[in-house]
């Protein structure tokens, strides 16, 4: 028997006046997964993770985390539940050292977490810097490592990423890859991914979702789904004319 959805979303749509910018999607993880959304820009990703997390509330459709229907509430309150998310801008406090962003992370909401927690969450993403240094001085890989850490200590059930490989070189997204596969395989959270880079769905996802102008056009296997001559017109010739 199939076990139920840990988290998923039905007839999602969102309007902003006349403007329609997603329209009627629905999906599903399950502890473990790994769940591509790719589309060409302006596909509407981004307004399904703000949907998502809570920032913003959908049009029309429901959020439903553990058959719990979460549609109503606010970002905060979904992250104590245990849905997590990251940003395309890995952005740091600038003001702030390492050591307190992850004070600040420990202490964000009870139950406070303990040094012992992040110092395992660094370790978990390959984390490895002085616990004074500036936190503003990262690069753009540990500042990913830095928000990640803080988030992962927390243990949630549900990571959306947006754009993780976003301003990393080749050998970089290798360890974006790896934190990904720990969170899925080793955590068991559903992750719900974002992202330009196909190799990195193709190596990572289980499944993807393909949005053109806020619609889904095509799901399953990624391998499958990239070559549908939809998919290809949609997505493909769309990036080549960006």
């Amino acid at each position: 028997m199939t076990a139920p959805p840990l988290f998923h979303c039905t007839g999602l749509g969102k309007a902003f006046g006349a403007r329609v910018v997603l329209s009627g999607v629905s999906l599903a993880v399950r502890p473990g997964d790994v769940l591509g959304v790719v589309g060409p820009n302006g596909a509407g990703k981004t307004t399904l993770f703000e949907i998502l997390s809570g920032r913003l509330p959908p049009s029309q459709g429901q959020v439903f985390f553990k058959g719990r229907d979460i549609t109503a509430l606010p970002l905060h309150e979904r992250a104590r539940l245990g849905v997590a998310r990251t940003y395309q801008s890995p952005v740091v406090p600038e003001l702030l050292s390492v050591n307190e962003v992850f004070r600040a992370a420990r202490q964000a909401f009870r139950p406070f977490l303990s040094a012992h927690d992040a110092e395992w969450a660094a370790r978990q993403v390959g984390l490895v810097v002085p616990g004074a240094t500036p936190a503003v001085a990262l690069g753009t890989l540990d500042r990913r490592r830095l928000l990640l850490a803080c988030l992962l200590m927390r243990r949630p059930q549900v990571l959306l990423m947006d754009e993780p490989a976003a301003g990393l070189i080749n050998a970089e997204v290798d360890a974006i890859d790896a934190i990904l596969r720990f969170a899925a395989q080793e955590l068991g959270m559903a992750v719900l991914l974002v992202e330009h880079r196909l190799e990195l769905l193709a190596a990572l996802a289980h499944r993807v979702v393909v949005l053109d102008a806020g619609e889904v056009i095509a799901q399953g296997q990624p391998e499958k789904v990239f070559d549908e001559p939809r998919v290809r017109a949609a997505y493909f010739e769309a990036e080549a004319h960006a």
